[in-house]
């Protein structure tokens, strides 16, 4: 038997498998959602709004965006191209944000529902970004931060009805639970 050579390509690539290379894999895509449904829930609690956050989520989504397509494009022309597009892509999504952000659009709407129409802004440019793209993690990234729009929304008007329903399974947890001492009454 022989031993498997060393080449350049497998000294670069470290090993990507087991759970800690799909965490690695997956990181950038966790952390735009992550990034995403804080920036709402945060604009949600403090109604303060947050205009440079949203297009710093923007750029970052770009980012990872371009490092998704990197890896398929074949050639320095390719690279060129992929980084043109996602650019041209990310601006007009910024310049559609920052219409949402003028005055005369923000006296039509509290700041929490313009905090909702930035993350459906970002949650539409990211899907197409991932259709562009040919990337299902990235079209996944853009359709649960669309999602995460109605629960969040729903959540903020379900929040006390949520903690009813909390204490009440914790009181029959209790109450049903089963004790293992002699002194019960039965």
């Amino acid at each position: 038997m022989s031993e498997p050579k060393l080449t350049q390509d497998t000294i670069d690539r470290p090993d990507q498998s087991g759970i800690m290379g799909f965490l690695r894999r997956k990181l950038p895509y966790v952390a735009v959602l992550a990034l995403a449904i804080f920036g709402v829930a945060y604009t949600n609690i403090s109604h303060q709004p947050l205009n440079g956050y949203w297009e710093f989520l923007a750029v970052a989504i770009g980012f990872v965006c371009v490092a998704t397509g990197w890896r398929s494009a074949p050639d320095r022309q390719a690279r060129f191209r992929l980084m043109w597009t996602q650019a041209a892509h990310w601006v007009t999504f910024l310049v559609t944000m920052n219409l949402v952000q003028l005055p005369g659009f923000q006296r039509l709407l509290p700041v929490p529902a313009t905090s909702l129409v930035l993350l459906m802004l970002l949650a539409l440019g990211t899907f197409l970004a991932g259709i562009n793209l040919l990337s299902v993690q990235i079209c996944f990234l853009g359709l649960a931060m669309a999602l995460a729009v109605p629960a969040i929304a729903w959540l903020k008007q379900s929040a006390l009805f949520l903690l009813l329903a909390a204490v009440l399974l914790i009181g029959l947890g209790i109450t049903f639970w089963p004790r293992g001492g002699k002194n019960d009454i039965a």
